[in-house]
């Protein structure tokens, strides 16, 4: 159950005022960026009431996709603590790489090394609501879902959400979610 107190208020707020500012949709359509970090913070909500990893859902995409001119590091760092900033550090993928491969194994190989168990909870959430969006966006548009992706390939998508349960499995994510991923990502490779 989610004790929803003023700061994860703030947080949502900072999340959607942000993602708004960057003029952010999710991928595909124009429902409002906001859906899916909160879908996030209600699949983490499952495993935790640790309002930490609640926040780092909320916030997971922020430093990745808005500009530091909308909101900053610093900003994060300041409002929600180290804690915070440290799990969504932990999910951002490294802008100075170039290629979809080399950000990608770098995001998965940080996962695999480094992150706080907490951020793969929020790692979990986050791919278990963007799975859940692509299983419900292809009944509407079909194989032109793979084309919203950088690589546009749905081989590659299948290999990077496998590589991931592999990640989450590995590093003893809670049962619950690795069942609710397992699932979303059965779907998920069913899709024809």
């Amino acid at each position: 159950m989610i004790n929803y107190t003023k700061r994860l208020d703030h947080g949502l707020r900072v999340a959607s005022i942000a993602h708004d500012q960057n003029k952010q949709y999710r991928r595909g359509g124009k429902i409002p960026y906001i859906v899916h970090p909160f879908g996030a913070m209600l699949i983490a909500s499952t495993v935790t009431e640790d309002e930490d990893v609640l926040i780092a859902c909320l916030l997971h995409d922020v430093l990745e996709d808005v500009p530091s001119s909308i909101y900053s590091k610093e900003q994060l760092k300041s409002d929600f603590g180290e804690r915070v900033l440290r799990f969504v550090e932990d999910v951002t993928k490294d802008p100075n790489l170039k290629t979809w491969q080399e950000t990608t194994l770098s995001y998965l190989n940080h996962l695999k090394d480094s992150a706080q168990p907490e951020s793969l909870i929020v790692c979990a959430a986050d791919k278990i609501q963007n799975m859940t969006s692509i299983n419900i966006d292809y009944q509407n548009v079909g194989n032109n879902i793979w084309d919203i992706f950088t690589t546009k390939s749905k081989a590659d998508q299948i290999w990077f959400f496998g590589e991931i349960y592999n990640t989450l499995k590995t590093r003893k994510c809670p049962k619950l979610l690795l069942d609710n991923y397992q699932k979303c990502f059965r779907e998920l490779k069913d899709l024809t």
